[in-house]
């Protein structure tokens, strides 16, 4: 070990911190990075840098570049220290910890030119004084007779013995050397007393001064006597003591002793700490990786305490350079290869960061002792030196962003997840070109310097006080949850389409939609939870959030560690003013409900269910996919996401947000083609638009007369002011497939909507008053556009009264011709697909049956397939969407893995369920899959003005069969 002083005069490096070549340069860039993100954040991961050489010639030229890297660091006032001195010990591990025993010397640490006071590693000078205590004792310490307890209490007591003698300090040290802590406990108590015992003795007699001071001297004595091991007084207070027995590292090794520290039972206290050292002391007399990695631990802490931020001196911020260790010659004979090693090993095994950055050269024979790492070499045939800079910086993100799945204890044959090797090639070893920025870190004062001024203070306090006010008012301008200062940034406010507010994002920390939706004939922001005017299930929203933050309640406070957590995402907002309905929504709420219910009544792993606002008809979509990547960041209980049951043009974006968050979507109801056939993290139980289009030709073949011209239209809405892409998708595949069965396409018809309203009177008189009355049209709209498209055919002359054949795509599902919500105009005949075929998969289901048992409302009614809560299908799609991926998320009777979860999506085959067998095997990586559920539908108008419709062929969930002609007959 050395430090700046003596370092050769002819080391390679410009005084200003610039170095001398190339890649000196880039990576001296990308360490000021590192220490501007290490100023301005808190605990980024530091990594530890390997650098070497693709060609084994240039060796020397690395560790001289290491050489540069800590002259340039130094030159900006970092904290450096070096080590390139082989160390005794009789294995690589006993050198390696000789290394990390030679820096608990704070004079290695920073020149005069380091910021604030030096270091203090009392950690570490602890496990050096056991280290030395075992060391002394040598042979005459030996193992203790098999079921001999006076020998290992004798063995104990020599230990301790030991200790005493060196007062629990290492061997040959100062008292002082580590820096004395004002504000340690084990040094605010001594000092109070002697403060105490001065202010009485000052108004006392000379007799009682000397009586007070003799008794206080005999207290300390017998403390010192009393007290186990004859330690120092209050060592038990000391912040080395109190990590020395609360760290984790340790706890295994005495676990039937006791660990507790108490200022009022001393002796206790030291029995605890002799118990602990005497633990320690076996381990390192038996030798192997605990030394090291102990004292690795020991360095990290120390180095995180002293850029603890909020201590009482502040000195993180007094700090803002990480401390920088330099290996220029890691490799067998100092023992740098296995620190490395255990520097990665114990990062992996704590979940605290720490500020080290380690820098070490290694030579090419000995990159592989370091395993594979995160960062892979590029090829060398691809290497452009203006370009290593930017490979730099790619390989620190890549590093940065695998670092959490990467970690664990390095092994034969594993990764070491800390360590980012860099290849340097050779023309990156040579001088530096001219024109080479250099980048160093801001160096203006820190702002506890600035805060610590009392002119600072007083203005800073002022501007606070008025942020204060415009933060808050901001806050709860911008977010749906707001306080005084904080927010809750998983929903954010949004405006509605008819006007008003609505709440976009994922509800957490008690939020609720409900809260949120406008009631009939009222302005938005209402804490009315209705649904919107007109027909709906017989519960409300409010009902549905309230019973399932009951369920994830009991999941929490009784099932920790025993649950997956699963995101509803779907429409819970409702506009009156545009018509727009809340219906869909609350079905599929409804139906991710009730699998929650099932499955936390009979599971021994359970499901929370947390919901998702994509707004008016999923409008907000891609903010709401954002808003749950976020959170899934930070909750790894989250496996995946339920519904996004609407083909937008937002849909792409939608799936692949969720899809780079590693989150699997679960879709009941969305029939995009597209999506299957791009993203390997979707799963609908839908069928596509294309083959839906495809079945519904099997009835207009049936609508074609041999022989004879027929024309057909496709009549769709206007998309270029909105966002859906379902309404293109079966225009597409609807024009298609009337070509194929010969039918004479008339012009693509498109209308607008105004005010929430279809504009189809111009459309109808154009189609019905031509010379080319279409036989056949194919509808390419929602739901909420058949009624007025039905008046406008029953009224308008060449329509009205004559035959005409509409089909169209799963969106008329949701219609109520049965109940009356819908109708269809004289001598139309509607034919449209359904997603769900409820009639048949009933007889062997319990969904009815569970369906009245949970959900509000229905308690207590015989519920069949065609009862009006459940009949379009949407409750139903929802509840086996929630069943298949929680089957995925459950695997083995465990809770699974974000990653797992999307792998085991693959292997779903449930029988049983609403819609039939859900079956996800047969599911190509990019493509469509077999086995969807179709009802081929229609509807006729009877004579007394209502609908009648039938079910005229159908397919459930799981029967792969294609359907015929023959079974698909039209009256």
């Amino acid at each position: 070990m050395v430090s700046a002083d003596s370092m050769p005069p002819n080391c390679p490096g410009g005084h200003d911190g610039a170095p001398d070549t190339g890649a000196g340069v880039h990576l001296q860039n990308q360490l000021e990075v590192l220490i501007q993100d290490f100023r301005t954040s808190t605990e980024p991961p530091m990594p530890v840098f390997v650098v070497h050489a693709q060609q084994g010639e240039d060796d020397d030229a690395v560790a001289g570049l290491v050489r540069q890297l800590y002259r340039g660091q130094e030159a900006h006032r970092t904290r450096c220290a070096v080590a390139q001195d082989a160390y005794e010990g009789d294995s690589e591990v006993r050198r390696a910890a000789a290394m990390v025993r030679a820096l608990s010397d704070p004079k290695k640490w920073g020149g005069p030119k380091a910021v604030y006071r030096r270091y203090a590693f009392p950690r570490l000078r602890l496990v050096h004084a056991v280290d030395d205590a075992v060391a002394a004792l040598g042979d005459s310490w030996p193992a203790p007779a098999q079921g001999s307890p006076e020998a290992g209490q004798d063995q104990r007591q020599r230990l301790l013995d030991q200790l005493a003698e060196q007062r629990w300090r290492p061997r040959n040290t100062a008292r002082w050397r580590s820096g004395l802590q004002l504000f340690d406990m084990a040094h605010i108590l001594p000092a109070s007393l002697v403060t105490v015992l001065a202010a009485l003795l000052a108004r006392s007699e000379w007799y009682v001064a000397v009586s007070a001071g003799l008794v206080f001297l005999l207290l300390l004595t017998v403390l010192n006597y009393v007290l186990p091991g004859r330690a120092p007084i209050f060592l038990w207070l000391r912040r080395e003591s109190r990590w020395f027995m609360t760290t984790t590292f340790l706890r295994a090794a005495d676990q039937d002793q006791p660990t507790e520290v108490s200022l009022l039972r001393p002796v206790r206290s030291w029995k605890a700490i002799a118990a602990r050292a005497y633990g320690v002391a076996e381990a390192l007399k038996a030798g192997g990786d605990f030394h090291l990695q102990l004292c690795v631990l020991a360095l990290r802490e120390d180095l995180r305490d002293n850029h603890r931020r909020w201590s009482w001196d502040l000195r993180g911020f007094k700090r803002p350079r990480p401390p920088v260790l330099f290996l220029p010659h890691a490799d067998a004979r100092d023992g740098g290869i296995e620190l490395i090693r255990a520097i990665s090993d114990v990062r992996s095994r704590r979940s605290e960061l720490d500020p080290l950055l380690v820098i070490a050269a290694v030579r090419a024979h000995d990159v592989p002792r370091l395993e594979r790492s995160v960062v892979r070499a590029a090829p060398a045939a691809a290497v452009e030196p203006p370009k290593f800079g930017d490979r730099l910086r790619t390989w620190y993100r890549e590093w940065a962003h695998n670092l959490r799945a990467e970690q664990s204890p390095s092994r034969e044959r594993s990764v070491l997840p800390w360590v980012m090797k860099v290849p340097l090639p050779h023309d990156q070893l040579g001088p530096v070109e001219e024109g080479h920025p250099h980048r160093r870190a801001s160096a203006r004062p820190t702002f506890a310097r600035l805060v610590w001024a009392v002119h600072t203070l007083v203005l800073v306090i002022a501007l606070l006080t008025a942020g204060t006010v415009i933060r808050s008012d901001t806050l709860h301008e911008r977010y749906c949850q707001a306080s005084l200062l904080t927010a809750n940034r998983d929903t954010r406010r949004a405006e509605a389409p008819g006007g008003g507010t609505e709440c976009i994002g994922i509800a957490t920390d008690g939020l609720r939609f409900a809260d949120w939706l406008p009631a009939p004939g009222t302005g938005p922001g209402s804490q009315v939870a209705a649904l919107t005017a007109g027909a709906g299930p017989p519960w409300t929203v409010t009902d549905l959030e309230d019973r399932i933050a009951r369920q994830n309640e009991d999941v929490l406070a009784h099932h920790s560690g025993r649950y997956v957590t699963v995101v509803y995402a779907g429409p819970l907002s409702a506009d009156t003013a545009s018509g727009s309905s809340l219906v869909k929504g609350a079905e599929e709420l409804a139906g991710v409900y009730l699998a929650q219910a099932v499955i936390n009544d009979s599971s021994g792993v359970k499901v929370r269910v947390l919901t998702a606002n994509g707004g008016v008809d999923l409008g907000h979509q891609e903010e709401m996919a954002e808003a749950i990547a976020a959170y899934a960041a930070h909750d790894p209980t989250v496996v995946g996401v339920v519904g996004t049951g609407r083909d937008l043009k937002s849909s792409r974006a939608t799936t692949r947000t969720l899809m780079e968050a590693g989150l699997p979507v679960v879709s009941g109801t969305n029939s995009a083609t597209y999506l299957p056939r791009e993203f390997a993290n979707w799963f609908s139980l839908a069928a596509t638009d294309e083959w839906q289009t495809r079945q519904l030709g099997l009835i207009a073949a049936q609508l074609r007369t041999p022989g004879r011209r027929q024309f057909a239209l496709v009549l769709a809405r206007d998309t270029a002011r909105t966002d859906d892409l379902y309404t293109d998708e079966q225009a597409r595949y609807g024009g298609e497939m009337l070509r194929r069965q010969g039918f004479t396409l008339l012009g693509q018809r498109r209308y607008t909507l105004s005010g929430g309203k279809p504009e189809l009177r111009s459309h109808a008189q154009e189609i019905c008053r031509g010379g080319r009355v279409p036989s056949v049209i194919y509808f390419a709209g929602r739901v909420e556009d058949v009624d007025p498209l039905m008046t406008r055919l029953g009224t308008e002359p060449g329509c009205a009264g004559k035959p005409l054949a509409i089909l169209t795509g799963d969106d008329l599902s949701k219609a109520d011709f049965a109940g009356g919500g819908q109708s269809v105009a004289p001598k139309v005949t509607l034919y449209h697909a359904a997603l769900a075929e409820l009639r048949t998969a009933a007889t062997g289901t319990s969904f009815y049956l569970d369906a009245a048992r949970h959900l509000p409302g229905l308690r207590g009614h015989r519920l069949r397939h065609d009862s009006p809560a459940l009949a379009s299908g949407q409750t139903a799609l929802a509840h086996d969407a929630t069943r298949a991926l929680f089957w995925a998320a459950s695997r083995d009777d465990r809770p699974q893995s974000r990653a797992s979860t999307w792998v085991n999506l693959r292997n779903v085959k449930i029988e049983g369920l609403a819609t039939g067998t859900i079956d996800f095997t047969r599911a190509p990586l990019y493509g469509d899959r077999t086995g969807h559920g179709i009802v081929l539908k229609e509807v006729r108008r009877t004579g007394d003005g209502t609908s009648d419709p039938r079910v005229v062929c159908s397919r459930t969930a799981g029967d792969t069969r294609p359907l015929t002609r023959k079974e698909c007959p039209v009256r």
